[in-house]
């Protein structure tokens, strides 16, 4: 038999949506000030300079992203006390790493009103991470390009410029 709750579903999601939104902003943060660093690294000549700069560099970046990661643990840890869910941070925030990562665990669960909110924070952690890997993907990748110059020389060799004259989109030319 299904139980209704007294919160309905409509708290939660207005909770996680906050929730949400606030890790988001939490998140523009490291995103922001790795564009300023590599700019910055940039500019003195150090990217791509040496494979331990990089490295440097790299490092940082995941840094700035792990500790956002944190922040937003610890955002949605806050909301789990303030919903009453657990009267302990610790322990909130230990059940919101576990709900973050995707890992579920499932020693420490919440009560049924709030049920909601551990999907909602899985899925926000991994919209999060996948952020995070690609703020990474691509200071890797610019590192790459800087310190091998060799691989932005124009299109492949194999590359056939009479192939690419003769395919035409199926409902005709783009106009540009």
């Amino acid at each position: 038999m299904i139980q209704i709750q007294p919160l309905g579903i409509w708290m939660p999601l207005a909770v996680g949506a906050v929730a949400a939104v606030g890790t988001m902003f939490i998140h523009a943060l490291p995103l922001r000030a790795t564009v300023d660093f590599v700019r910055h690294q940039k500019t003195l000549r150090r990217t791509g300079k040496g494979f331990w700069s990089d490295v440097g560099i790299v490092a940082l970046v995941v840094s700035y992203a792990l500790l956002a990661h944190l922040v937003e643990m610890a955002l949605w840890a806050v909301m789990f006390v303030i919903c009453g869910e657990f009267p302990a941070f610790g322990t909130a925030f230990y059940h919101s790493a576990v709900n973050f990562t995707t890992l579920g665990y499932g020693d420490v669960v919440m009560t049924s009103a709030w049920r909601l909110l551990g999907p909602l924070e899985a899925a926000n952690g991994v919209l999060m991470f996948g952020v995070s890997t690609a703020m990474i993907f691509a200071v890797i990748q610019r590192l790459i390009h800087a310190r091998f110059t060799d691989l932005d020389d124009g299109p492949p060799p194999s590359w056939n410029h009479r192939r690419a004259e003769q395919t035409r989109w199926p409902l005709g030319e783009i106009s540009q």
